[in-house]
């Protein structure tokens, strides 16, 4: 089980079959049954497009993200391998034990020194690389943080800023189209002289799916604009906050005395998986416990709307159940602890308090880390005695104490994959 606290959380039927249904999801998030249908013993096999790694004298990994380690250590299992650097974030023990691999950790949400460190390691890697060497990359969500050259501003310019977009309720996207205009390294830059052929397997943790969003395309393209990051810090009223140095940096880019990101891909770019992976094993798995399945996909925007949408598009017959997946917003505005899922576990659970059916609400990161916390997210049943103590939790973003109190934290550690978050409704009265 990925679900460390299954057991405890099963109280009854309706609860043990939502959490089945959350861990046939996170299971199918998991990289290692994807990439055994792509790196093959002497090439790799994308769809219609096949590699021969066999004229390659030798063949290298770099990989960076949540997903890092347990894609190389499959990929090295599959493939000859002659040695690699993998990027994860602090505090995660690596699955990856192989004296061939560098293994560095770095920050995330945040970036720290490691993460420069980090980012330098790779730069250093490819620039040793020969014509007749072959590169694997292998991408996954976090990326944007774990490596990190700031360029024209500090570090600490660069975690003010980062640290302020997370807070504004912006999305991803917006996020890493003023990370890309930051950095040396993000928007296609990391490849820009690479010397040798390469390709990038990338796993998407961003709605929409596209390859310029995800770990800010480090060896993709950017087709954003200098102009376009300026009005994203205009729209969330942050150009008051923001460090002078950052602004300086946009504003020169916006003037042309700056060159813009690279606006083309140099190397070939796939993704292997996404959020529909899971919801579709979720939606098997549904069908197999006796429900009738409907799905919302590519959940974005802020978490109350997400909330309102999600009740909205729930039949609420019996035996029915919604399954979703994408990735919500939270504007903090308190100081609690919380994440996005266990704000919207705790949002639904207190619209649907007087609703006489009985209905069982989860929704957890496949990463295994919501928020500012160690939990992956919360689940709940519907209940008519809670709502004062839910509105006092909400207001403060305090979702984690919430379901801390009443024992619905879901706990998985971290899952060494990242495909955004999945969640469950659904009552069988």
């Amino acid at each position: 089980m990925i679900i460390k606290n299954f057991k405890e959380l099963a109280t009854n039927r309706e609860k043990k079959d939502a959490l089945h249904i959350i861990e046939a999801g996170l299971d199918a998030a998991l990289p290692s049954d994807t990439l055994r249908k792509i790196v093959k013993k002497d090439k790799l096999v994308i769809g219609k497009k096949t590699i021969l790694l066999s004229k390659y004298t030798r063949i290298f990994v770099v990989g960076f993200g949540k997903a890092a380690d347990s894609m190389a250590k499959t990929v090295y299992l599959l493939t000859r391998i002659n040695g690699g650097i993998v990027v994860i974030p602090c505090g995660t023990q690596s699955v990856l034990i192989n004296k061939k691999f560098k293994i560095l950790h770095a920050g995330h949400p945040i970036p720290n020194t490691q993460s420069i460190h980090a980012g330098k390691q790779i730069v250093e890697f490819l620039k040793n690389r020969k014509p007749s060497d072959f590169i694997i990359f292998l991408i996954s969500g976090g990326s944007s943080s774990l490596l990190s050259m700031p360029d024209g501003i500090s570090l600490q310019d660069k975690k003010i800023t980062t640290s302020l977009l997370l807070k504004s309720g912006a999305n991803i996207q917006e996020i890493n189209c003023v990370r890309k205009h930051l950095s040396k390294i993000k928007g296609g830059k990391l490849v820009e002289n690479l010397v040798c052929d390469a390709v990038s397997l990338v796993m998407s943790d961003v709605v929409g799916n596209e390859l310029t969003d995800i770990a800010s395309a480090p060896t993709y393209f950017d087709d954003t604009t200098f102009k376009d990051a300026d009005k994203i810090l205009t729209k969330y009223g942050l150009k008051k906050h923001i460090p002078y140095s950052v602004l300086k940096r946009l504003d020169l880019g916006i003037h042309n005395k700056i060159p813009e990101t690279p606006k083309s891909p140099k190397i070939r770019n796939y993704i292997i998986a996404t959020n529909n992976d899971c919801l579709d094993a979720m939606v098997k798995r549904t069908r197999e416990l006796g429900y009738v399945p409907s799905t919302m996909r590519s959940v974005s925007g802020n978490v109350t709307f997400v909330a309102k949408n999600l009740l909205k598009s729930f039949p609420m017959k019996k035996r029915s159940c919604l399954i979703f997946g994408g990735e919500p917003t939270v504007k903090i505005v308190g100081n609690g602890k919380g994440g996005r899922n266990q704000e919207l576990v705790l949002l639904i659970l207190n619209k649907i308090q007087k609703n006489k059916k009985n209905v069982v609400i989860a929704s957890c990161g496949t990463d295994g880390k919501d928020g500012n916390t160690n939990a992956s997210g919360a689940i709940m049943e519907s209940s008519k005695d809670r709502i004062d103590e839910i509105s006092n939790f909400l207001k403060n973003n305090n979702s984690y104490c919430f379901f801390k109190k009443h024992k619905g934290l879901i706990f998985t550690g971290h899952t060494h994959t990242n495909l955004m978050d999945i969640g469950v409704l659904l009552t069988r009265q």
